[in-house]
């Protein structure tokens, strides 16, 4: 018997140490030898945390107990084998210590972010059946024993996702919730308002969602002179946005609503058709584009319609910043409108060399939305159009036309979130195979392109500190279903994350591709649709290419 239990003990201390794939990759790792069995061990929470930081070691052991099938009890003090949330007051607010040993694991941080971060590299260390939703009880439920210190180099790593062009339930914004929190994202960018359809409920102008929020057909494919003649819409209740928002922010997230304005409004024109400079009649667009049909900035209902949506919306979003869209907004009708004309003369705005004075209306509509939105204790961001003529100071820049944008507002004093369609557009291929490709608006965005994305590049070192965070943007034009959705982001989120969080230096793609095998893992245990062209299979049913070609970034 003796010999039988020093064999025992001999096999088990040559458990060998799963790989350590995690994404984004953490800033330190250490290995040691050995491993740590986490399968029933106990949560031990630290004197001092946070009742947000208590809440998510309580959520941690409940997954624990979930997917191993074994209890973790929670505890005040540390017994047997034990993960320990310790409070550490000199650590950042994002920033974690994490040490496995053979005994226990002990995670240092200063905040309930860096605890919730911790505990994503933990998941992302043990089998991808973490991520499930049943207990896994064939899966070997060890942690490599190791010493990791990390902390992300940006402070605003976002997602942007639009649900007017196609309408997504609240269980699939969710779905993308989860895979943002895995990869340490913190914002995601709700697109709510459109010409195609209007997804938000707002009580005071109810017909919003009973007319704005229903078109009766969508063009086919590339098609402009075609539609399927279907009615097709949806929207959220308010009840539904508290929903979404509180979920996010369980896992870190804040949720920040874009209304987009002046441009972009056709659903809201084909609502309140009173709202335009002709009266009307709108329709709900039925094809894509930009439309020459806006907002009237020259009528007072038009800015009592403004306040009156964004008073509701700041209800049920507690975000620091709420959207306002400004991008391609055509100033054809401003210029016709007597209406607009009037507002134009009574405001003394005159043209000048570079810009219109509609232009200078349009930058009255921000500053005047923007001090609206001030007085309400939130700020502005903004697509990179509002540089366009004068900007009140404050807002923040939104670039998206290329990094051109952010890099002169950054030289303004203006903070920026970098958002380049040459490196953070979702919607464009993924590789070149466009014949075995889901369709798509159009470019080629490889995952090795967005990978290498430098978010301060060619921005003074004196103006950097303006660059608040990096975020990829999905359109949905062409992207009708979940799993279309989901392969347009996946894994392309895990390139983006490692561009948010990591340092430049602590960036390798060979170390990074090799990580994808667990990602893809993980989800397939998540239920999520994604792309495999980085590793030579093509579209959404996989198709094999016997030379695919290389793609190289510049």
């Amino acid at each position: 018997m003796e010999l039988l239990a020093v064999v025992a003990i001999a096999v088990a201390g040559c458990t060998k140490a799963p790989e350590i794939n995690v994404v984004p990759n953490p800033e330190s790792i250490v290995k040691g030898d050995g491993v740590f069995k986490i399968a029933g061990a106990s949560v031990c929470i630290g004197e001092g945390l946070d009742a947000e930081s208590v809440q998510w070691a309580n959520t941690f052991a409940q997954r624990l107990t979930l997917v191993t099938g074994k209890q973790s009890r929670v505890v005040a003090s540390p017994e047997g084998r034990c993960v320990e949330f310790v409070l550490n007051a000199e650590l950042a607010d994002e920033e974690y210590v994490l040490e496995v040993t053979r005994k226990n694991v002990r995670i240092e941080a200063s905040s309930a972010a860096g605890f919730r971060f911790a505990t994503q590299t933990i998941g992302q260390m043990l089998p991808a059946s973490y991520f499930g939703k049943a207990a896994d009880p064939s899966a070997d439920w060890i942690l490599p024993v190791a010493s990791i210190k990390d902390k992300p180099r940006f402070g605003y790593r976002g997602l942007h996702l639009d649900v007017c062009r196609h309408f997504y339930s609240v269980e699939e914004v969710e779905k993308i919730l989860d895979v943002m929190a895995a990869y340490k994202m913190n914002r995601l960018h709700w697109h709510l308002t459109e010409d195609q359809g209007w997804r938000i409920e707002i009580k005071k102008y109810p017909k919003l969602t009973e007319i704005g929020a229903w078109r009766t057909g969508t063009m086919i494919g590339k098609d402009w002179d075609k539609d399927d003649g279907q009615r097709y819409g949806g929207f959220y209740t308010q009840e539904q946005i508290r929903e979404v928002v509180a979920y996010a922010a369980d896992l870190g997230i804040t949720v920040i609503p874009e209304i987009d304005l002046p441009g972009h409004m056709v659903a809201a024109l084909a609502s309140y058709p009173e709202l335009g400079c002709s009266g009307g009649p709108y329709e709900v667009r039925k094809i894509w584009g930009i439309a020459d049909e806006v907002l009237c900035p020259g009528k007072e209902a038009t800015f009592e319609f403004i306040e009156g949506v964004l008073e509701e919306v700041m209800e049920l979003f507690p975000s620091e910043y709420i959207h306002i869209g400004g991008d391609e907004c055509p100033k054809t009708e401003w210029a016709k409108c007597r209406d607009c004309q009037k507002r134009i003369r009574s405001l003394g705005i005159k043209a000048d060399k570079r810009h219109s004075a509609e232009q200078f209306l349009q930058n009255y509509v921000t500053a005047r939305v923007q001090k609206f939105v001030n007085d309400h204790g939130r700020k502005i961001i903004g697509w990179d159009e509002i540089l366009e003529g004068e900007l009140a100071p404050g807002a923040t820049v939104m670039s998206w036309r290329g990094a051109q944008g952010g890099i002169e507002a950054a030289k303004k004093g203006f903070d920026v979130i970098m958002t380049p369609n040459t490196y953070m557009y979702f919607d464009y291929y993924q590789s070149d195979k466009k014949d075995v490709e889901p369709l798509a608006i159009g470019g080629h965005l490889p995952i090795d392109t967005v990978y290498v994305c430098n978010p301060c590049k060619d921005i003074p070192e004196e103006a950097q500190k303006h660059v608040l965070g990096v975020q990829a943007n999905l359109w949905t034009e062409y992207i009708g279903t979940p799993e279309h959705l989901e392969y347009m982001l996946l894994p392309r989120m895990a390139a983006l994350s490692e561009v948010q969080w990591c340092s430049p230096g602590n960036k390798d793609f060979e170390r990074f591709k090799a990580s994808l095998h667990h990602a893809f893992e993980i989800y397939d245990v998540m239920g999520l649709n994604y792309c495999k062209a980085v590793f030579g299979e093509y579209g959404m049913d996989y198709v094999k290419v016997d030379e695919p070609a290389e793609e190289k970034a510049e």
